[in-house]
């Protein structure tokens, strides 16, 4: 019988844990309030709890009742830079910012978790990686870097997150996948160089704008003819910007791209081959090109077995019928990644749509209008708990 238990108590302090940090939420890796009120949610506990040094982290660890090996849990704790329009009674008390992206959920199913487990009978220890930063800050490296990983005094044999997501998946359901689960996401900043001119007299310039046309079409060329279509990459150029007047030649021309990939292999021939045709291109234009790659997270990999494992648990726990194994990788990127990097483990989408919404046409997560629902809470806290109990037992 599943030993991780959840009351009608605990699922309510979730719900109003949750809702208190949907009001107010914030950005990025400082979350001072945020920090304050889950080591408020975690008092009483018998944590040994450490405080990040360069952002707002909690990293809290429970012993069991003899030695053991060592499990980490992570919840993502930021923001988004959104204004919210979900219309919930307990919607962002901020005009700029929202939880768009279900962390609130995230951070509550964690604490739960941590009551859970807290009454539990195991051997070895629980690691909770309370993270902000998560939305292109790097948070979970950061953690690494300030000793997330060794905060029980050994590696852990295994590392699990959980993510709700507003639409695409019923209410309640978990979805995974073996190997690649989401994408590498790098961003590309270039600059052609050329020389300003007359409109009329184009010989006498050097015009940027015909060779940056010529980049974006040859980049979704090379992301088609030069890449496995089962495993893909995906490049995007998001932003073009040149010019003042249509009399004007510019003496520069500005492109911003995202490069989505879904295997290290992929990933770095992606990047060697946009250099080389975007340095191509200028070249034979007879024009200058400044590429500033700025890195993203890595692709996001669950270790096969521990893919299958949280897989089984779900499904002793709430019903086979209640998972879903992932039929693709999702171009979305993640930075529990980071973890995984080091760490056998698996990531793991619960879906949190309400039952009056369709998961098929509900706003999806990062939307303005985004809606989650709270009775996930329990689910999601519950499964947290019992990877880590199975996981213990099982080392």
């Amino acid at each position: 019988m599943p030993s991780a238990h959840v009351t009608p108590d605990l699922q309510d302090d979730l719900v109003r844990l949750r809702r208190d940090l949907h009001r107010e939420p914030e950005l990025g890796l400082e979350l001072p309030r945020t920090q304050e009120k889950v080591l408020a949610a975690l008092d009483g506990l018998p944590l040994k709890i450490e405080l990040g040094r360069s952002l707002s982290s909690v990293t809290a660890v429970l012993r069991g009742s003899s030695p053991g090996p060592a499990v980490l849990l992570r919840a993502d704790m930021d923001a988004l830079p959104l204004t919210e329009r979900s219309g919930v009674e307990y919607a962002s008390r901020f005009a700029d910012r929202m939880h768009a992206c279900g962390h609130d959920l995230h951070t509550a199913m964690l604490v739960g978790a941590a009551r859970i487990l807290a009454d539990a009978e195991f051997a070895g220890s629980v690691i909770f990686m309370f993270q902000p930063g998560e939305e292109g800050s790097g948070g979970a490296r950061h953690m690494i870097e300030e000793g997330v990983l060794d905060a029980a005094g050994t590696r852990p044999v295994a590392a699990y997150g959980l993510h709700v997501t507003s639409s695409g998946l019923p209410g309640g359901f978990f979805m995974t996948r073996r190997g690649p689960l989401m994408a590498a996401a790098d961003e590309l900043h270039v600059t052609v160089r050329g020389a300003g001119g007359h409109g009329s007299q184009p010989h006498r310039a050097k015009d940027p704008i015909p060779a940056t046309c010529e980049m974006v079409t040859a980049l979704q060329t090379l992301a088609t003819r030069s890449f496995d279509a089962f495993d893909p990459v995906v490049i995007t150029v998001g932003s073009i910007h040149a010019g003042t007047a249509a009399n004007i030649i510019p003496a520069d021309a500005r492109l911003e791209l995202t490069i989505r990939s879904f295997s290290r292999e992929a990933h770095a021939r992606v990047l060697e081959g946009v250099d080389r045709v975007l340095r191509g291109i200028a070249a034979a234009h007879g024009l200058d090109v400044e590429i500033d790659h700025v890195m993203g997270y890595p692709v996001t990999v669950n270790t096969a077995t521990e893919a299958e494992f949280a897989a089984a648990t779900a499904g002793d726990l709430y019903g086979p019928e209640r998972f879903v194994w992932g039929p693709n990788p999702l171009t979305p990127a993640e930075d529990f990644s980071y973890v995984l990097e080091e760490v056998p483990g698996a990531f793991v989408f619960l879906g949190a749509c309400p039952p009056d919404r369709d998961p098929a046409t509900a706003p999806f997560n990062h939307a303005p209008d985004a809606v989650f629902d709270d009775g996930v809470l329990a689910d999601g806290a519950g499964l947290l708990a019992e990877l880590a109990l199975r996981r213990l037992a099982s080392a």
